[in-house]
């Protein structure tokens, strides 16, 4: 069995953003009980990535960390016309990454216990962003 759903998350601010229960409730049900399940955002200033869910410490600081990796306003971008943030977006999208797989156990994701799914917003003021869910399983 394959299934697709496509679905939007909230605009966010810039930042690392805890996501696991919005992408679960936006899930055709019921899962398989084994399988994966695929992320994929359709977008090239953002990205996906599954990291510690109890302490919102980790997400601050996951922000500073890929704000000094890569600056804004650096003087060899070419790329500057949709503001200061862009090309520093695209740059961390790509080292980030826009998908990403999970396997499903017994019906559920199978995350472990300190493991959630962020969106990983690296623009100022990104928008809404579109997720493609894709299911395989039995």
């Amino acid at each position: 069995m394959i299934q697709q759903v496509e679905f939007v998350l909230n605009a966010r601010p810039r930042g690392f953003h805890l996501v696991t229960s919005e992408i679960i409730a936006a899930l055709p049900r019921p899962l398989p009980k084994y399988g994966i399940l695929n992320l994929f955002v359709k977008h090239t200033s953002c990205g996906l990535s599954i990291n510690e869910n109890a302490d919102p410490d980790v997400r601050t600081d996951m922000n500073e960390i890929f704000n000094r990796l890569v600056r804004e306003g650096e003087p060899y971008y070419d790329h500057t016309f949709e503001g200061l943030d862009d090309m520093p977006a695209h740059a961390k999208s790509t080292l980030c990454g826009v998908s990403l797989t999970i396997p499903i156990s017994q019906g559920r994701l199978n995350l472990g216990t300190w493991q959630g799914v962020y969106l990983c917003e690296f623009r100022d003021h990104g928008g809404p962003r579109r997720v493609v869910a894709t299911i395989i399983g039995e």
